[in-house]
């Protein structure tokens, strides 16, 4: 055989391959494929789809720390998705209102009062020691507390004017008296020596139970009277007996 003949008959079935193949891929309906590209091709896809779905899951990779947006409160993270919202910070509740002050309460009533003659007793007691001394006492009858201010002044007989008195005397404090207590004063009558002038005999007494009084109780005397003369001195009015009779 000639190689003209040969190289005749290689291309002959060359064709006839190729019309076979062309044949085929008619009746299946589809185009023919390449089978290394195909592999490729899916591969390619594939990874593509995949970096697609872990970019969405993971929305995003920060490459930087995340900025604050301004606009929002949230971070950003850079390269990624937008942070969400930061919350909305809560509305600092309102101070509660001060309570108004409340009014001032009046002002207590007077826990007591001067004693008078009408809510008292007054004795007056001729006493042994110290020598010419008288002694008055002065008793609450009443239901509230009254105040015995200063010093008595009193009268004697038809004397035209009171006794000064003991101003050492004078206590720290107004004496006060409860209902039932007594307050005390002391009279001394007369100079023990003897050396005091214009004596008289008193049988009457009248005791304002300070200076200011209007009224005046009337305690009794013994009934012989007293011996008065111009040394007559009083106390101011002390809440024991002893501090009255020290004058």
């Amino acid at each position: 055989m000639s190689t003209r003949t040969r190289r005749t008959r290689m291309f002959a079935a060359a064709a006839l391959a190729a019309a076979a193949l062309t044949l085929t891929a008619c009746e299946d309906g589809k185009g023919v494929v390449d089978e290394g590209a195909s592999t490729g091709s899916a591969s390619t896809s594939a990874s593509q789809d995949s970096g697609t779905s872990s970019s969405e899951e993971s929305g995003g990779t920060s490459t930087g720390a995340g900025e604050s947006d301004p606009g929002t409160g949230g971070a950003a993270g850079s390269g990624g998705t937008t942070g969400s919202k930061g919350s909305s910070g809560s509305t600092g509740s309102s101070g509660s209102t001060g309570s108004s002050g409340s009014t001032g309460s009046k002002g207590a009533e007077p826990t007591s009062t001067r004693c008078s003659t009408t809510a008292t007793r007054t004795t007056a007691t001729e006493v042994s020691r110290p020598l010419n001394h008288l002694l008055l006492t002065v008793t609450n009858t009443g239901s509230k507390n009254c105040d015995l201010i200063g010093y008595p002044a009193v009268r004697f007989s038809e004397a035209q004017s009171v006794p000064p008195a003991f101003e050492d005397s004078k206590p720290q404090a107004v004496v006060t008296l409860a209902p039932g207590e007594s307050g005390y004063a002391s009279v001394l009558l007369s100079a023990v020596d003897g050396s005091g002038s214009g004596g008289y005999t008193a049988k009457s007494l009248a005791v304002y139970f300070d200076k200011g009084a209007s009224a005046a109780a009337h305690p009794s005397l013994p009934g012989k009277g007293v011996h008065v003369d111009d040394s007559i001195r009083v106390s101011y009015w002390q809440s024991t007996m002893a501090d009255a009779l020290a004058w």
